[in-house]
């Protein structure tokens, strides 16, 4: 599943002094821009009318997905349809939904439609938030209850005009999932809870980290030197905090990046060792996809065969669990990433035992 504005790009359109551009023969106008209405009639920032100058990229033929639709996936399809349910999984047209929900698996935002702050990739848009829904975390977990989940993979919008930056909404989402699923015949649903950064506040990150989700998950996204064009609103090394913060909390933690934004090979090596110098666990690494033409412009495809080298430079990094691929997303197989992160720790704990025990022998 995606973490919040990785998409398939949707070549939405936007009108430029009464021209629509959005598409690759659409989008072949060069003149300078003196004004540019976005779709929902706003007026666009100076950053998406630069975008927008770039018509959306041509996808290569590695990107594609097949749909593979087994019965829990039919099963679960009805059943959102028929009880009226939100996922993440749908609403961003997540090409891995099939075997997502085929190991009933799903992903949920919460904190509204409207971010805070605005990275250049996201499609979620920028603006007020309507006031917090204090009940969201309930219903959320009555969703949970009701697709029988086996895994639940919680992110949302940060949250900068609440005065705890959000926190009690993501904790308590968490702790009403573990309470309503608590009695649940295949046992209690886990908790993949994706973060904002919190600013890094101690109190508000004590907050999250104490409604104990199995995952922590912050993700980083790029690499140090195009980081603050591509998130102004967050910063790499305080991300980089989070996680660790995460990890000393005993959670386990996880990352994702994004290739194609502008990024070199090497930065993305020198992005792996500090997530996991910063004590990361598991990683997912992705092709980005251009949500609309208002957003950054994909700088280059990156080929299947680099996700397979850099999924065998991120073992041997150290990472207990890692997924890399073009159609990868920061929730996908994420039962399975966790299950291998936790079989590591027990390794980890039943090899420092055995030493232990041979030191007093000695």
């Amino acid at each position: 599943m995606p973490a919040p504005g990785q998409r398939l790009a949707t070549g939405e359109g936007i009108t430029i002094n009464g021209r629509t551009l959005g598409s690759a023969e659409e989008s072949k106008c060069r003149e300078p821009v003196v004004s540019a209405v976005a779709p929902d009639g706003r007026k666009m920032l100076r950053l998406e009318v630069r975008n927008s100058q770039t018509p959306i990229e041509r996808k290569p033929e590695w990107i594609k997905t097949r749909a593979k639709m087994g019965p829990e996936y039919n099963q679960l399809q009805k059943l959102v349809k028929s009880e009226g349910l939100h996922t993440v999984c749908q609403e961003a047209g997540c090409p891995n939904i099939f075997e997502c929900w085929e190991d009933r698996e799903a992903t949920f935002l919460i904190g509204g439609d409207q971010c805070t702050r605005r990275c250049d990739f996201c499609q979620i848009d920028t603006g007020k938030p309507q006031a917090l829904d204090r009940d969201e975390p309930r219903r959320v977990g009555e969703s949970v209850v009701t697709m029988d989940l086996n895994y639940a993979t919680i992110t949302g919008v940060a949250r900068d005009d609440l005065e705890d930056g959000g926190a009690w909404l993501y904790a308590e989402t968490v702790r009403q999932i573990h309470a309503q699923t608590a009695e649940r015949e295949a046992g209690r649903t886990k908790v993949e809870l994706l973060i904002p950064d919190f600013n890094a506040e101690p109190d508000q990150l004590a907050e999250v980290f104490s409604s104990r989700p199995e995952v922590l998950a912050h993700n980083v996204e790029t690499v140090p030197r195009i980081f603050k064009r591509i998130r102004p609103g967050f910063r790499y090394e305080r991300s980089l905090k989070v996680i660790t913060e995460a990890r000393a909390a005993g959670l386990v933690t996880k990352s994702n990046l994004i290739l194609g934004m502008g990024e070199t090979r090497e930065e993305v090596s020198e992005a792996l060792q500090h997530l996991h110098d910063a004590g990361c666990e598991l990683i997912t690494i992705t092709q980005y996809l251009r949500p609309s033409v208002r957003h950054h412009p994909v700088e280059r495809w990156v080929k299947p065969q680099e996700f397979v080298e850099l999924k065998e430079e991120a073992d041997e990094i150290g990472f207990s669990g890692v997924m890399s691929g073009p159609l990868v997303r920061s929730s996908y197989r994420a039962g399975r990433l966790y299950q291998q992160a936790m079989d590591q720790r027990r390794s980890a704990a039943a090899q420092q035992s055995g030493e232990i025990a041979a030191a007093q022998v000695v």
